[in-house]
């Protein structure tokens, strides 16, 4: 593509990189989709190599799917939404990284959520999806609750529900803890027998690996499991006193975001479900926006 490269015809690339994938989406400058790609997942707290080599992949498939070449990436002004990088030095990584784009802007996955969620106006968000955090923008003021990782934080999430629910099973079939129909989804899910099956299958592993037991932990709930319901309902609590929080600096519109999104409704608070309004665009045009932003200002 030969591309005259000013701000009008400028190209960028918005990423949304989270716990268990990173999507892509390549725009023009009025915010024309022209392509989009999925890989792996992109949260540097979880390393930086696996982060990296996620976003290039992500960006090639975009670059492909707009009809360009997997080499095109310099023509992009690349806009990167991470998991991770609330943490500093984390963040002063990835800016430091020798990338393949144009240029790159790179900000926490909260704040693009939040710009794409509102279409750049003020707002708050909350993301339920592998983990769990959110972010209000009102006016001058902003803040930011959460999002401090597997396995310290991110309650609510789909790796905590996970997790809490791995713990318990492991308890229940030692002798020490109620019996319980996520027992029998645990062992099914995972194809083994017993608890050493189940700690074979799960120690050490990732967030993205748990938050794969959420549905199945959300189903039992729904079909009356006591043990469930008390994981989920706790979970739920946290979103729930989460967003309370947010609304304290009264924004305008506020959605939630992630795969958990939507099935833990029915476990949150009336007053926090009255207040969702539904999402205007996704992480990755607000990664564009961003981008677009920090570059016109650079090119003044």
């Amino acid at each position: 593509m030969g591309l005259v490269q000013t701000n009008d015809q400028q190209l960028f690339i918005g990423v949304d990189g989270g716990g268990s994938k990173c999507r892509a989406t390549i725009y023009t400058a009025d915010g024309t989709v022209l392509g989009t790609g999925v890989a792996g997942r992109a949260n540097p707290l979880h390393g930086l190599a696996q982060t990296f080599e996620s976003i290039e992949a992500s960006a090639h498939q975009a670059l492909l799917d707009a009809g360009m070449k997997a080499t095109d990436s310099h023509l992009l002004v690349a806009g990167l939404g991470l998991a991770g990088v609330n943490v500093p030095r984390l963040y002063q990584d990835v800016v430091n990284w020798q990338h393949p784009f144009a240029a790159m802007y790179v900000t926490t996955d909260l704040h693009t959520a939040c710009i794409g969620a509102h279409r750049g106006a003020d707002g708050a968000v909350i993301i339920t999806g592998t983990g769990s955090c959110g972010y209000a923008h009102v006016g001058d003021a902003s803040l930011s609750i959460g999002g401090h990782g597997f396995a310290l934080g991110d309650k609510g999430s789909g790796a905590w529900l996970g997790l809490k629910a791995a713990e318990h099973v492991l308890l229940a079939l030692d002798g020490f803890a109620t019996p319980t129909a996520l027992t029998e989804m645990l062992l099914s899910h995972l194809g083994v027998k017993d608890a050493l099956g189940i700690v074979e299958h799960l120690a050490g592993k990732s967030s993205s690996c748990y938050a794969q037991l959420a549905r199945n932990v959300l189903d039992c709930a729904n079909a009356g499991d006591q043990v469930a319901i008390a994981i989920v309902q706790e979970g739920a609590d946290y979103i729930s006193e989460m967003a309370r929080k947010l609304f304290m600096l009264n924004p305008v519109r506020f959605s939630m975001i992630g795969g958990l999104a939507e099935p833990l409704q029915a476990w949150l608070g009336s007053d926090v479900v009255a207040k969702i309004s539904e999402t205007l665009a996704p992480p990755e045009l607000g990664a564009m926006y961003y981008a677009q932003q920090q570059f016109n200002s650079a090119t003044v």
